[in-house]
């Protein structure tokens, strides 16, 4: 999908999150990337070929999960 240079990262890299915005509706919760990725404000994540990324999101520093 992506037509600029440089290209963006693929919807199966690493860093995907990278890739620039194609569509962005924050107060629908969503974000399209040039790579097919739709981004989810809880940082989860849709991949173009369905597969679903878990949201992701940094815990603050000193925090501890239960």
């Amino acid at each position: 999908m992506c037509i600029h240079e440089p290209r963006c990262p693929g919807a199966e890299a690493a860093d995907r999150e990278a890739a620039l915005l194609r569509a962005h509706h924050p107060e629908q919760g969503w974000s399209l990337l040039c790579n097919g990725v739709l981004l989810f404000e809880d940082t989860g994540e849709l991949l173009p070929d369905g597969q679903v990324v878990a949201p992701h999101r940094a815990m603050p520093n000193g925090a501890v999960a239960a």
